[in-house]
């Protein structure tokens, strides 16, 4: 078997990666139509076909190293990291936004008042993806007061670079460009009409992503329709995608990063399984009462670690009912093998 870093991919030559079966090419799966995979190879760009991969457990996602054989792509090859949302709804079944990324880029916008809980949220998933994330707050030129605004998401955002960008003026944009190391692979996540496409098309230098105008209220327009790999000048990728109306939890990782001030204080406890609500040496509660946390932090942890739980007991009930499933299924074959 050959190594993807034995390679030349263009604009991830050098990566190290899983190994190759024999007689099969490299590819990075650069986009997903149906059954038809763009993915990038050392003789360029090609259209390949997904075949059998899609009717696996885990179908090929943008970002993804898949083993080709002439037109068609045979095997997908283990993933480093994988930054995974659950769509909201009961039964809902994790999916791959982008995976092998290096680093999550969390893009909002400072044309309104900043929503802190909804960063969280992203942050969450982000850190709980195996790959660090930052924070890029987009429209700068629309934001009164950006040092305030950057100060605020960054009290939240333990741990986290926060950057705030303007694809008009181009403020900010090298610092961005500055995360992204030649090898590196970035996934940009975001609410619709944050302003990403326009970033991505700061950061390549030249168009490669649709953009609309900006509505009566600041906010942008939903563009995006597909998550697309762009290859940027100095040789990282950038993983481009939708804006996503509902990011729930595909489980607990990332929670304890995300909200790494409030776990800390929660080791401060007297009691090891203090609820932080009205048990006596609360640490949390104090800090809240002496203005060291801000409330909303705490409510958002509870929300997020409940809405975790949920999905944990539907992914149980899930692999459950699969179980008894295949059991049934070969309870009914031996019933009809003859001369049983």
């Amino acid at each position: 078997m050959t190594r993807v870093s034995d390679v030349s991919v263009p604009g991830v030559s050098g990566t190290t990666g899983p190994p190759v079966p024999a007689g099969c090419r490299a590819g990075r799966v650069a986009r997903v139509d149906r059954g038809l995979l763009t993915v990038l190879t050392a003789d360029g760009e090609q259209r390949v076909h997904a075949g059998s991969l899609l009717r696996g457990g885990s179908a090929p996602a943008v970002g993804d190293w898949v083993a080709v054989r002439g037109e068609l792509a045979v095997a997908l090859l283990p993933r480093r990291t994988a930054f995974v949302r659950t769509a909201a709804g009961r039964g809902s079944a994790p999916q791959v936004v982008a995976a092998n990324v290096d680093l999550v880029l969390v893009v909002d916008s400072l044309a309104a008042p900043a929503r802190l809980r909804r960063i969280e949220r992203y942050l969450a998933v982000a850190w709980g993806s195996g790959a660090p994330p930052a924070v890029v707050l987009t429209k700068a030129d629309l934001c009164p007061d950006v040092p305030a605004a950057v100060a605020q998401v960054a009290e939240d955002a333990i741990g986290v670079v926060v950057l705030p960008v303007s694809a008009v003026t181009g403020a900010g944009i090298e610092a961005v460009r500055g995360l992204l190391a030649p090898g590196c692979t970035a996934a940009m996540v975001g609410p619709s009409g944050v302003g990403k496409s326009s970033l991505a098309n700061a950061l390549a230098g030249r168009p490669v992503a649709a953009t609309a105008g900006i509505r009566g209220d600041g906010r942008g327009r939903h563009t995006t329709t597909a998550r697309q790999l762009h290859q940027l000048p100095g040789g990282a990728l950038l993983v481009d995608t939708p804006g996503m109306r509902e990011l729930a939890l595909a489980g607990e990782d990332g929670l304890d990063d995300a909200f790494a001030d409030v776990v800390a204080l929660a080791t401060g406890c007297r009691f090891r399984d203090c609820a932080h609500r009205t048990e006596p040496g609360c640490a949390v509660a104090a800090a809240i009462e002496d203005g060291e946390l801000d409330p909303g932090r705490l409510l958002g942890w509870r929300k997020l670690q409940a809405e975790a739980h949920r999905q944990a007991l539907r992914s149980d009930a899930r692999a459950r009912a699969t179980e008894t499933a295949r059991l049934r299924a070969l309870h009914r074959q031996h019933r009809a093998r003859p001369g049983r």
